[in-house]
């Protein structure tokens, strides 16, 4: 008996010690009014929901004109020295700002954030310290910034309320750049990275914003989500898993969308976030529990957990389907899976070409007897000469006519656009014999040669408009 009490205590110290580490907040967007909180005064450990910081940092450089999107910034051996989360770029790799924004806010990429540092402030000591002046600026009176990434570093804290705060500066004071906090991942070539935020996508409404993970910090989450005109933060710091992470923030949300029920009453007035009381207390280092040598092994921000969240016995994937059709009203629609395509993303001042961008996803007119072949192995849409799969005879001799058929086959298989038959100005009312000899003429199929009964007058010369005004040339 003893030992089942003990065994009791034991789970109960447990639960409440991660109950401890834990803290979650929500708030509403227009008024900053708090919907529920739970140790949104404790410091914690930001982890890479920092990056939120340098990315408002990076666009009020934009705004003032220091930057633009378009400017080109180097790989330092510093930003390519960053780990574990980068893009892994050599040294001396170009990336505009706005494509470093989105590795950033997909991928955590810790190498973009130290590209976007040193570029828009010249070195990570000077960001940190136009990070720590915008904090002071907005009122987040707990967060101490040291770099642009959120990787471990001593006096590099924050809060839910601080994060909160934030996060509602950036809705209200950059909403031109809202698109960045929903990105539903990044594609570069083959390659594709989905967003780390899971509610995207998969609860009703979400569009934001950014996730977190460090051994000490657990896993973190900033999300937001509108219905109905009315847009909410949540805020998660210290989470088990991403999975645990992403049904916390989506419990909190729905909790603030129904806070307005005939029971809201119950909780009290609880004031706006930037009434929420700091604590005095050392953040919670949760390193032992995410990275000790108890697990099989230390959780990761790209660890696997949509395993989990589709999973349909799976609590999040349970909390998901308990939600009624009514509290989703006015929300964005729900897609199977993801938010949408991932956006493309590269290296260099300009985007790949157009057949590089579709790795091969595209598929061939098939309504075309042509094979085509390409002309290089990087193209793959088949930007090439054309090949018949069954060639006429060769004429004696070739017309004008036969000529700009030609053109247009040539300009048909450089991909450029699809297949249309050229359209012929034949002389007026000529017949079916003048038709069909002007459908040979354009290069299409074959036309059988009509049997005439008797000899026909010599028709007047006809004029084909050229195949390059039907079609764009071949490149």
């Amino acid at each position: 008996m003893l030992m089942w009490v003990s065994l009791a205590c034991a789970a109960t110290a447990l639960t409440v010690t991660r109950a401890q580490a834990e803290a979650l907040l929500v708030i509403d967007v227009e008024n900053g009014k708090v919907l529920y909180a739970h140790n949104a005064g404790n410091p914690c450990y930001p982890a890479s929901g920092i990056q939120l910081m340098t990315s408002y940092v990076t666009l009020r450089a934009v705004n003032e004109g220091r930057i633009n999107l378009d400017t080109p910034l180097v790989v330092s051996a510093n930003a390519a020295a960053q780990s574990p989360v980068k893009m892994g770029f050599a040294v001396g790799t170009v990336v505009t700002v706005d494509n470093a924004l989105k590795m950033l806010m997909v991928k955590s990429a810790n190498d973009m954030a130290v590209v976007l540092a040193e570029g828009v402030a010249g070195s990570i000591e000077s960001f940190a310290d136009e990070m720590n002046a915008t904090a002071r600026r907005l009122g987040m009176i707990q967060s101490s910034f040291v770099n642009p990434n959120g990787l471990p570093a001593d006096d590099q804290i924050t809060s839910a309320r601080d994060l909160a705060i934030l996060a509602r500066a950036i809705l209200r004071d950059l909403p031109e750049y809202d698109y960045y906090w929903h990105l539903p991942g990044i594609r570069m070539g083959k390659m594709v990275r989905w967003n780390y935020n899971t509610l995207l996508g998969r609860y009703p409404g979400a569009d934001g914003m950014k996730t977190g993970f460090i051994c000490a910090s657990g896993f973190n989450l900033v999300a937001t989500a509108t219905r109905n005109g009315r847009r909410l933060i949540a805020v998660v710091l210290g989470a088990p898993s991403s999975a645990g992470r992403a049904l916390k923030a989506a419990q909190l949300l729905e909790r603030g969308f129904n806070s307005n029920s005939a029971l809201s009453w119950l909780t009290g007035p609880l004031g706006t976030v930037e009434s929420v009381q700091p604590v005095a207390v050392a953040p919670t280092n949760l390193r032992d529990e995410m990275c000790g040598g108890h697990r099989k092994r230390p959780a990761s921000e790209d660890e696997d957990d949509l395993v989990a969240n589709n999973n349909p016995e799976s609590p999040y994937a349970v909390f998901l389907a308990s939600l009624h059709p009514g509290k989703g009203k006015g929300a964005a629609p729900l897609p199977e899976g993801r938010l949408g395509e991932p956006v493309v993303v590269y290296t260099g001042t300009k985007p790949p070409p157009a057949p590089s961008q579709a790795s091969g996803e595209s598929k061939p007119d098939k309504k075309k007897t042509a094979v085509i072949k390409p002309a290089a192995p990087k193209d793959k849409d088949g930007a090439s000469s054309t090949t018949s799969s069954a060639p006429a005879a060769k004429p004696k001799r070739k017309s004008t006519a036969e000529k700009d058929g030609a053109s247009s086959t040539a300009a048909v298989s450089s991909g450029d656009a699809p297949a249309t038959k050229p359209k012929s100005r034949a002389a007026p009312k000529e017949g079916a014999k003048d038709a069909a000899s002007a459908a040979a003429a354009s290069g299409d199929e074959p036309a059988a040669k009509p049997k005439a009964k008797k000899p026909a007058p010599k028709p007047p010369p006809m004029t084909i408009t050229p195949a390059g005004e039907q079609s764009p040339p071949a490149r």
